[in-house]
């Protein structure tokens, strides 16, 4: 995720600097950075790991006098981290810290090699760095907007030039606020990193040019000079737990990298702390809304790939029933509140017939967190939109891993080399969610649509049935989803010319069954949305492809793409995102 900071003013910023990444540290990173400017020098500091081992690095090092500086926690994406890959960077006059990535570096770093340009490192915001001071003659504002006109990508910027005594920053996609305060302003990627100096701030528009002194601030677009509204942060509101980004759900959605990776971290190195349960011999799944569906996910796997007797039913439901237990059997509830009523119920239900449970919750002090048996918490933090995201990412994750769990105990699959694939997820799906532009592009080709279907089979149906949820959560547009062999049963009759058809095709073992079925609806004049991590389907006109990764956790890549597909489509529709009508977080009622 990465953090910014930015300082300019009377104070010394190395303290303002530091402090504001420790602000930051929720971000997740794996370096830092400082760079501090005075009329002769800018000196840069970096290191790797905690913010702490950079603070230690600037206490025992004969730093500058400074009245500017700019500092970063860089997440790594292109390039491994490393001191040469940690922000800031230099090329000519030109430092700069960068949160984002830029889909054409690798091609315009050729260009620029070509033109004698050296590079050090392996990263995208080198590349950044060299453009600017490629069109730098004297002019900033002019070498900013024309090296930004070049990227393919998302940027948040915070630039220095060796011979002004100013701060420049400008974003795009990627959240920048200034802060502002009587002779001294602030760049940062969220207010809490400048909460303790100021609560007045601005938030920068897509490419509009922030330009400080320590007495002045200007701000541009296209090469004009704007005025800006300066807001006041209440830190007792909702809006300053967004960290710039226009909705919660959004802001949730483009954690997902982070959180996963943060749940995962502590079972990749140690698969022993997952419980064992090779010796069960049926489980259910109980839960309610995208809970059931990550379950349902859950299901898949243990039956196909642990080779486990599992059923998945809707919590409501299942607390009704008549459950006959036969033989050794483990309940697995999933919750993200730990408070859902029907999910209470079903698990004292289960307790009174002497059965184990297994909870998966975020909420580490909920009731069920409490009660069950056993516990899987995920490290989501605070999910504040109602429609759950980043919450039902890790419940998927956790089931998955706990179908490999399962599947390595009973010495069905003899190694743990599968892990690699999930380790890489978090980069991965970083990846798909800065594909932002394609997701628009259909939300624009399907937010008028009174119906829209999604079809799958096997675990690419119980995707389909979170990603209809989603769509009709937040944009209030009917939603259905069908096993993709059920339509020619009656469901076909609804396909009418233009229909939205999302088609998910990601199981090599039925792919040609689920295209078959897509063929169906397209002849019927359906527009078809494909969803694959098959390159070689290529027959559609609007196919979003996701990179291919191990069975057992490549749903994980296929969420986010409905996810941003259904918020966008919200977003068209002038819809209460957030707080869909209707809908509470924690269904605490039965």
């Amino acid at each position: 995720m990465c953090g910014i900071v930015g300082y300019i003013g009377k104070e010394n910023p190395i303290s303002i600097l530091i402090q504001g990444l420790k602000d930051l540290e929720y971000r997740g990173y794996d370096s830092a950075g400082i760079a501090l400017k005075n009329k002769d020098n800018i000196q840069i500091i970096k290191s790797i790991g905690k913010i702490t081992n950079l603070q230690e690095k600037c206490q025992n090092t004969n730093l500058i006098s400074s009245n500017i500086g700019i500092a970063h926690t860089r997440w790594a994406t292109h390039g491994a981290p490393s001191k040469i890959n940690a922000h800031p960077h230099k090329v000519g006059k030109t430092t700069i810290v960068h949160n984002g990535i830029i889909e054409n570096a690798a091609l315009l770093k050729e260009q620029l090699v070509k033109e004698g340009i050296k590079f050090n490192s392996d990263t995208d915001t080198e590349v950044i760095a060299a453009l600017i001071n490629k069109y730098y003659k004297n002019d900033p504002i002019k070498a900013i907007e024309k090296a930004t006109s070049e990227l393919v990508g998302s940027y948040a910027l915070a630039i220095l030039f060796d011979d002004k005594e100013k701060l420049y920053a400008i974003r795009k996609d990627s959240p920048l606020i200034v802060g502002i305060k009587d002779n001294a302003f602030f760049v940062a990627s969220d207010i809490t990193a400048i909460i303790n100096y100021t609560k007045n701030y601005v938030l920068l528009e897509e490419n509009e040019i922030a330009e400080m002194t320590q007495n002045h601030i200007s701000y541009y677009y296209q090469d004009k000079e704007i005025t800006k509204k300066v807001l006041t942060a209440d830190i007792k509101s909702e809006a300053k737990d967004k960290n710039g980004y226009e909705h919660y759900m959004l802001k949730e959605i483009m954690e997902e990298p982070l959180i996963l990776e943060n749940t995962l971290k502590p079972y990749l190195k140690n698969l022993d702390l997952l419980p064992n349960l090779k010796d069960y011999e049926e489980i259910h799944i109980v839960a309610c809304g995208s809970a059931m569906y990550a379950g349902m996910v859950g299901k898949t796997l243990l039956e196909e790939r642990a080779q486990v007797k599992v059923f998945c039913e809707c919590a409501s439901e299942y607390r009704y029933k008549n459950v006959i237990y036969d033989c050794k059997t483990l309940v697995i509830l999933i919750s993200q509140s730990g408070e859902t009523a029907d999910t209470i119920a079903a698990m004292r239900n289960a307790h009174s017939k002497n059965i184990d449970t297994l909870a998966i919750v975020n909420v580490k002090t909920s009731t069920i967190a409490r009660e069950a048996k056993m516990h899987l918490f995920i490290e989501a933090g605070p999910e504040i939109a109602v429609a759950t995201t980043k919450a039902y990412i890790l419940q998927v994750a956790l089931m998955a891993l706990l179908a490999f769990k399962i599947a390595y105990d009973k010495k069905i699959i003899k190694d743990t080399k599968i892990l690699a694939d999930l380790q890489k997820a978090p980069c991965l799906i970083k990846e798909i969610l800065e594909n932002r532009k394609l997701y628009l592009k259909i939300a624009k080709e399907i937010y008028q649509s009174t119906n829209i279907f999604f079809i799958g089979r096997k675990v690419d149906y119980a995707i389909a049935l979170e990603g209809s949820l989603k769509l009709k959560e937040v944009s209030y547009i009917h939603s259905e989803a069908y096993q993709a062999g059920e339509l020619k049963h009656g469901t076909i009759s609804l396909i009418d010319e233009k229909v939205p058809v999302f088609a998910i095709i990601t199981d090599k073992q039925i792919e040609e069954k689920t295209l078959s079925n897509v063929e169906e609806v397209k002849s019927r004049g359906a527009k078809v949305i494909v969803i694959t991590n098959n390159k070689n389907i290529t027959n559609y006109p609007d196919i979003i492809y996701v990179p291919k990764i191990n069975e057992f956790f490549q749903s994980l890549l296929v969420v986010p793409t409905l996810q941003l597909i259904a918020y966008e489509t919200a977003k068209l529709r002038g819809c209460d995102i957030d707080k869909p009508k209707n809908l509470a977080k924690s269904v605490t009622v039965e």
